[in-house]
């Protein structure tokens, strides 16, 4: 195998994007057959000995990218300092720098992307390529057709004006709305903040889709790999294919 760029390296290994990588390699964490690294370095991990921290890095002969169904009650996070069940617990025996992509609250269900590929998570993340998620919502009330075209056009938060919405009214009864909402962004809680801005607090939220990916009827808790056809098409709609 020819070297390649050291942050290339990492990014497929799972630690970092490539741009995140070339700040752990200015930071000196990274050695190269135990000569502390430059940027702009060139390897070869088939013959060189490259850690980072000390921990020699590996790459597995193929990345894995899986889809699991989260059920609420569990903590997007690797560790949780008040003792609460993350998404790890629901994925034993899963391969070493298997990250998420995003979050979803405690009290959120279902589609998340997890991957092996830093440089397919950092991009899947990025408000550049403005990777559409679609979530199914129940709030209390009835939204009105104003509410739903504020939504549309997009409404102000903390960080600024939301891309336009995709909504579409479900269903409803005399106390609550269920509708399908697809964003393009990623803030933290954003979907429950959109709602609160129209006046309606969600009391039940499902991410049901993330660009090409479905949950394919995959229980609560349950997770698959995405097919090849899927990650190609994820990997074309963050420029990586």
């Amino acid at each position: 195998m020819p070297a390649e760029r050291l942050q290339k390296i990492l990014a497929r290994a799972g630690y970092a994007s490539r741009r995140q990588a070339e700040v752990v390699i200015a930071a000196g964490r990274v050695t190269v057959n135990g000569e502390l690294a430059a940027l702009g370095a060139r390897a070869d991990l088939e013959v060189d000995r490259i850690e980072v921290d000390g921990a020699p890095i590996r790459i597995d002969p193929a990345d894995v990218t899986i889809v699991l169904n989260k059920p609420t009650g569990f903590v997007v996070t690797a560790e949780d300092e008040r003792g609460r069940r993350t998404v790890y617990d629901l994925l034993p025996g899963a391969p070493p720098h298997l990250r998420y992509v995003g979050r979803l609250d405690r009290d959120t269900s279902g589609l998340l992307i997890m991957t092996t590929d830093g440089e397919l998570a950092h991009r899947l993340t990025h408000p550049r390529y403005e990777v559409p998620k679609t979530y199914e919502a129940v709030v209390e009330g009835q939204v009105a057709d104003e509410g739903i075209a504020r939504l549309r056009s997009g409404v102000r938060l903390e960080e600024g004006q939301t891309l336009p919405a995709q909504v579409e009214r479900m269903g409803r009864d005399a106390e609550s709305t269920q509708l399908r909402i697809t964003i393009h962004e990623g803030h933290n809680r954003q979907v429950r903040r959109m709602f609160e801005t129209i006046g309606h607090r969600v009391t039940r939220l499902t991410r049901t889709r993330v660009g090409p990916l479905t949950l394919d009827h995959l229980a609560l808790g349950e997770s698959r790999n995405v097919t090849d056809a899927e990650l190609t098409e994820l990997r074309r709609l963050v420029g990586l294919a």
